[in-house]
């Protein structure tokens, strides 16, 4: 089995910008699931990337919403495959906090699961 690590961040409130979630990979590795939600029914929206295409892995996608994640996955993932980033890459997850311009996030949570490649 290959070893997982996880990385989670939380925003807590109401959001009135958007938010970006940036690290380094600490090792080659690939993500292999991404889970996001708000608590409030929201127009919240996702995408991920890296600090040269902020968007290589997966376009916006609308966040989860009263506290019922949305789960995505390999099919969500730019080209159906799971995204590879190098060991010292900048990864960049992207929250748009209202969509076009509706409703805005309350209390989100991101938790993106990445396998050492």
């Amino acid at each position: 089995m290959q070893r997982q690590f996880p990385v989670s961040f939380t925003v807590p409130g109401t959001l009135a910008a958007d938010v970006p979630f940036i690290f380094v990979a600490p090792d080659g590795c690939q993500l292999v699931e991404v889970s996001a939600v708000a608590t409030n029914p929201s127009d919240a929206q996702l995408k991920i990337g890296d600090d040269v295409d902020d968007a290589r892995s997966m376009v916006f996608k609308d966040i989860g919403d009263n506290s019922i994640p949305v789960v995505f996955g390999r099919q969500d993932f730019v080209g159906t495959e799971f995204p590879v980033y190098q060991k010292g890459q900048i990864v960049v997850a992207t929250l748009d906090f209202d969509g076009a311009a509706g409703t805005a996030a309350n209390n989100v949570t991101l938790l993106m699961t990445f396998t050492v490649s």
